[in-house]
């Protein structure tokens, strides 16, 4: 009997795969929330979803500090690091240019806002300009740097893990044959951390239905109306660019963008139901492996990109201005225009996936570009929310394509695993962990 026949033969019912699961959930969430919208907007409701976020987030920056450090450590060439490190930057900056392109040359070409004849509203956008007033190019630079490794883990601060991360996995590389032991230990907490997610993940049908009956519940009914024309926008600019850029970028790479999409489906689903891509940063760095990419590389990229390689939130940027700038009837010239683009290109670093960070990191683009439209922001409080699912939906896929093009520079992703895994996909066992048929 061959391996195909086994994978099928092992594929367990559909109501026992997570993304269908999930796909449901979704369903029946935005349901709930359309037919009983105050029902929707109660505190449980709004506690599944926001509880699934937390019990992944729990868990992100012990498998960022495990994944990265083990990573280097298992490499014997510092110079390798620097090697991927530079890479992995020269690609987000380039992928990343391309975001904002798209998103301008969209903009400039459909013209979303136009005709709207909208009215500024300052106080209603006060709070998201003031964070965004607060973060200048030092300062940014300096909260890097963790007062206490404890406290950056404490909070969550994916930068401020990863730097300690990556210093902690050159001083255990320094080691050598000594640091071996420590090596292996980090080896096998991470596999325990991996089962911790993988029995987290169980929730995510309830986090996934909790999240959107809210959502839907709170803004549907007055924010899919008259504005729906630009969520359409953002959303068939998103697709275009995973289609146009990363697909040539995949085909360049070797592999066919849209078998990738199918073997992550699951994790998109949870992402567009928690607006977050966050929720499956630690089934991503696994998938990654189990398609053939190196240990190294995978610790390496993934973290980094989740702070650094943005392509949703970069279409969002440029995008949402050009928008604002319509509905206010303000032209922007070539060189504000480009401006935007420079000036996206900084205040996008760091805006995780966390949903509603891209709407601060907007706020802070307009007032470099042009202070006139930064109370425009108001006009997309009410559908922030539902671009923001796009937003981590186009950042997850974008960090695991440009991590399997790295691996494939460095020489260190298994074709023979690759394919196979494409071709055949992602298979769930009844007890939820996840297998390669």
């Amino acid at each position: 009997m061959d391996s195909a026949t086994l994978a099928v033969k092992g594929r367990p019912p559909l109501y026992k795969q997570l993304y269908v699961q999930v796909l449901v959930a979704i369903l029946f969430g935005a349901i709930f929330g359309w037919l009983a919208p105050h029902a929707a907007t109660a505190d449980w409701v709004k506690a599944l979803g926001d509880g699934f976020v937390k019990l992944i987030k729990m868990a992100i920056a012990p498998i960022i500090f495990l994944t990265v450090t083990a990573g280097i450590a298992h490499i014997s060439d510092a110079r390798k690091v620097g090697r991927v490190a530079l890479k992995a930057i020269i690609y987000f900056e380039v992928v990343s240019t391309f975001a904002l392109a798209v998103g301008l040359i969209v903009g400039n070409l459909i013209r979303p806002g136009t005709g709207l004849a909208a009215h500024a509203d300052a106080a209603a956008v006060a709070n998201y300009l003031k964070a965004a007033g607060a973060e200048h190019p030092v300062d940014y630079l300096l909260s890097i740097i963790p007062d206490s490794a404890v406290g950056a883990f404490a909070r969550g601060d994916i930068l401020q893990v990863l730097l300690f991360s990556i210093l902690f996995g050159f001083a255990l590389m320094a080691l050598g044959p000594r640091g071996k032991l420590l090596t292996d230990v980090l080896d096998q907490t991470t596999h325990a951390i991996f089962g911790v997610i993988n029995i987290v993940m169980r929730a995510a049908p309830f986090g996934a239905f909790g999240a959107m009956a809210y959502t839907v519940g709170k803004y549907g009914t007055q924010a899919l109306g008259a504005l729906a024309g630009e969520i359409a926008t953002f959303y068939l600019t998103s697709a275009l660019f995973a289609v146009l850029v990363l697909g040539s970028i995949s085909r360049l790479a070797g592999f066919s963008i849209f078998k990738f999409l199918a073997y992550v489906k699951d994790e998109l689903l949870i992402v567009l139901g928690t607006s977050s891509s966050e929720s499956a940063f630690p089934r991503l760095l696994e998938k990654l492996e189990a398609l053939g990419c190196s240990q190294s590389v995978v610790g390496l990229v993934v973290p980094a990109g989740y702070s650094f390689n943005l392509d949703g939130t970069n279409i969002y940027m440029t995008l949402a201005t050009l928008f604002i700038a319509h509905a206010l009837g303000v032209d922007l010239s070539l060189s504000q225009q480009l401006t935007i683009l420079l000036v996206a290109m900084l205040t996008s670093k760091g805006a995780t996936g966390v949903a509603g960070a891209g709407f601060i990191t907007l706020a802070a683009t307009l007032a470099s570009v042009s202070p006139a439209l930064v109370p425009g922001m108001a006009i997309l409080l009410g559908i922030d929310k539902f671009m923001s699912e796009c937003r981590a939906l186009t950042n997850f896929i974008g960090n695991g394509v440009a991590t399997i093009v790295i691996s494939a520079s460095e020489g260190e992703l298994d074709r023979t695993k690759l394919n196979a895994a494409l071709s055949r996909g992602a298979v769930e066992d009844a007890s939820g962990e996840m297998r390669i048929a």
